[in-house]
């Protein structure tokens, strides 16, 4: 379920929980009167630790982690991804199709045959089907969709029609409704605010919204909130279509009839994964929620069409222009409405409850076996899914591969490794979230980061995850050569960011700073039940930018289309499996986990003070707005041949303190800067034996780290989100909200809250220092240097 943009478990129960630490140096004795003595000298500090070529380990085993590494990158065969894409994408393979099924016992197999301890986990979760679908156009004028993606000659899977899903929105609400039809543009809330300066209403209205922008389950609930009583979507050719590059077969992009399915459940503001078990694993006797009490399901009735099918509708509404940035590319005026044209749709799915096929496969560590490293890929599709999700699972497979190869050459991880081919990704997350939240507890002591992967394709490295991760990643990318360029994976992406940077400050920062900052993960991926529920300190990897994906979520996202308009020989396939195999071998061999929390702590207060750039904006433009209404400036513009509405009058944001996340993240960054020294200095000297205990509790330490950024209570309004810093926007969708209280207080304009929620951040910082403060008297009682 990546974003079309252009952007695991037989588990070990013997492992014990984190004990609670404490600092190793004894109470300091009571002294003679200060008059007694001279002030003592400082205590010495902790010593520098020496060089070494990779964090988390001591100079004598980096030669040797390298060698294996490189080992590694070396196994990974296009032959093999190319031949695996074929097998794994011959059928649609939804969930619940037979080819769902036999496709996770296939990866099964591949797991076992690469030395892995490996198993099927079943689920049973809501999946509902499409049973009756119905789009007509009744006045001014006749006309009834096509609803349906032609088979292309030449493209032999393109005509599996008995074995596909047709195009649907999983999750839409059952509905009959008629009414007139309103183009909304991207049908986001910045929309409804510009049809509200047109006078145009969607009350009892059909909305006509455009793919992008947002996630899909975002307009549907927009539209909902301003009365409509439905909601088509379609993909418009100036997003994905002519606009940029031929259609299918032509050329890449999407053609006239091709449609996007996908789901539009409400999950950023409720939960992923099923959406009659939130928040507890679907396994025999877990509660469930009636159909009528599932808060996810949508409103209206939903529907996705192809802009074939959207253009004739378009031409019949009226009303004034529409923005022209709501304007898409189709040769047709771009009308507002409400009517002339007036629709009736349909919608009615089989609510059944479908089998779920997690594939988990653990490779046993050594020394820290109860420390584990996660690595995940989804394997089913909306219908063939070679792009999304096969061409990631290739590399996932050829990772395992590799890793067996290995381990028959003698290398074992130090750490747990255990791999997931995750099923129901694309309704839901589901197969990620049922597993997480069954195994909740043992992941809460164990699970140490989990690496995620979905589509891949050609072009440049983009990664995204937790802050503390940003250093490994980079260093990760430094050693993978890039499969076009003549330099690093590294190189390569700090360039093109250099590129597209926006501001001068932005490329100095580029160029100046040692590594590339991640993205924050919002939605969209089986990472989100890991890091925004649990806690496990997360990374999304995959390569892109050069292919255009216009036929995501379509009967075209298919082996013929990809071998032809994608990764065609691999190469990013190849890199793929050696970014992602690396980053896992590094953190499962590492002496010491090789977290960063400088970088942490620079990201926090890099959102803390965008946060404030933003809500200073707000003042500056409702002040203005304001006074240009006070001097009548939207009088003097009107144009009665253009009737449009002044905005409304609003108060001026107030001034929030932002106090207590200024006094956090500074004492998270002089805590960090300590912390990054001192575990440093662990793993230098992580080969004497008389250690392993402090080694054993550092890392549990860093495996605790990332959980004490979320709380109990979760985000307001959506507890099952726990993390503090990170979560989907509630009108974003996929694109990640840092600090997503204060932001969507901010966005929302309910300051009251935003300011409750920068104290509630607050705390989840200073959980964190105290953690790492703890960790660090550790450290130095232990290591104390010399005076």
């Amino acid at each position: 379920m990546k974003l079309a943009s252009g952007f695991v478990l037989i588990f070990a129960l013997a492992g014990c929980a984190a004990e609670p630490m404490t600092a190793s140096s004894p109470a300091a004795p009571a002294l003679p009167p200060a008059a007694a003595f001279p002030p003592p000298p400082p205590p010495p500090a902790i010593a520098e630790p020496p060089p070494s070529a990779l964090a988390g380990y001591d100079a004598s085993s980096v030669a040797g982690e390298l060698a294996w590494e490189t080992k590694l990158r070396a196994l990974p065969s296009a032959d093999r991804m190319r031949e695996n894409m074929r097998r794994l994408s011959a059928h649609p393979h939804h969930v619940g199709s037979p080819y769902d099924k036999d496709n996770a016992e296939w990866i099964l197999a591949r797991f076992r045959e690469a030395g892995l301890d490996a198993h099927i986990e079943e689920f049973q979760v809501l999946f509902p089907t499409p049973k009756k679908r119905v789009l007509e156009m009744v006045a001014p004028v006749r006309f009834t969709a096509r609803l349906e993606e032609p088979e292309v000659k030449g493209d032999p899977t393109s005509g599996q029609k008995s074995e596909q899903l047709p195009p649907y929105n999983a999750y839409s609400v059952d509905g009959d409704v008629t009414g007139p039809l309103v183009f909304v543009g991207y049908g986001l809330p910045r929309d409804y605010e510009e049809l509200d300066r047109l006078n145009v209403s969607v009350k009892g209205a059909i909305v006509l919204a455009r793919y992008g922008e947002s996630w899909r389950g975002v307009k549907p609930k927009t539209a909902a909130e301003h009365g409509a009583v439905g909601c088509i979507l379609y993909s418009d050719p100036r997003d994905d279509g002519y606009f940029d590059e031929d259609g299918y077969p032509a050329g890449p992009m999407r053609s006239p009839w091709s449609v996007q399915r996908g789901s539009v459940a409400d999950q950023a503001s409720t939960a992923t994964g099923d959406p009659l078990t939130p928040g507890v694993g679907s396994v025999p006797g877990a509660p469930r929620l009636s159909l009528a009490d599932a808060k996810a399901i949508t409103r209206i009735p939903v529907l996705p069409i192809s802009y074939g099918d959207a253009q004739p509708l378009l031409a019949q509404i009226g009303g004034p222009m529409a923005p022209k940035k709501s304007r898409g590319g189709l040769p047709v005026p771009y009308r507002t409405g409400p009517g002339p044209a007036r629709v009736h749709l349909v919608v009615q799915s089989s609510w059944d409850q479908k089998t779920l096929y997690d594939v988990i496969g653990r490779l046993p560590g050594t020394t820290a076996a109860d420390e584990w490293i996660l690595r995940g890929n989804h394997h089913d599709a909306w219908v063939n899914g070679a792009g999304d999700p096969v061409s990631g699972q290739v590399a996932l497979l050829e990772e395992v591969r590799a890793l067996g190869e290995l381990t028959k050459q003698g290398w074992h991880p130090r750490r747990t490794i255990v791999f997931a081919a995750w099923d129901g990704e694309e309704p839901g997350l589901l197969g990620s979230t049922e597993w997480g939240e069954t195994h909740g507890d043992d992941l809460r002591r164990h699970a140490a980061v989990y690496v995620n992967t979905d589509g891949n394709g050609r072009g440049v490295l983009h990664a995204g995850g937790s802050h503390s991760l940003e250093r490994v990643v980079n260093a990760v990318e430094r050693d993978v050569p890039d499969p076009e360029a003549p330099m690093s994976v590294f190189r390569r992406k700090q360039l093109s960011a250099i590129a597209h940077a926006d501001t001068p400050e932005d490329r100095a920062e580029l160029r100046d700073r040692a590594d590339v900052r991640l993205s924050p993960l919002g939605g969209g991926s089986d990472y989100v039940v890991f890091l925004e529920h649990l806690g496990v300190a997360s990374v999304n990897l995959g390569f892109g930018g050069e292919d255009p994906e216009g036929v995501y979520h379509s009967v075209y996202d298919d082996f013929a289309w990809y071998t032809r308009w994608s990764d065609g020989d691999f190469r990013f396939g190849r890199a793929l499996a050696g970014t992602a195999g690396t980053l896992v071998m590094r953190l499962a061999d590492a002496a010491v986990l090789p977290l960063d929390f400088a970088g942490l702590a620079d990201a926090v207060t890099k959102y803390q003070k965008g946060l404030e750039k933003e809500l200073k904006k707000k003042q500056d433009e409702m002040t203005e707005r304001n006074r240009e209404l006070d001097d009548g400036v939207f009088r003097a513009t009107y144009d009665p041949h253009r009737s449009t509405v002044a905005p409304p009058r609003e108060a001026v944001p107030p001034f929030l303190n932002f106090a207590p996340l200024e006094n956090a993240a500074a004492a998270l960054k002089e805590s960090a800067r300590r912390a990054d020294k001192a575990m440093a200095l662990v793993a230098s000297r992580s080969a004497d034996p008389k250690l392993a205990p402090l080694v054993a509790s550092v890392n549990r330490s860093l495996v605790e780290s990332e959980r004490r950024l979320t709380s109990d209570a979760g985000q307001l309004g959506r507890p099952w989100y726990r993390h503090m810093l990170y979560a989907p926007g509630v009108y974003a969708g996929y694109e990640s909200r840092p600090i997503p209280g204060v932001a969507e207080g901010i966005e929302q304009k309910h300051y009251a809250e935003a300011e409750a929620e920068v104290v509630r951040a607050a705390a989840a910082l200073r959980a964190e220092t105290a953690l790492l403060d703890a960790m660090n008297a550790e450290i130095e009682g232990a290591l104390r240097a010399p005076p």
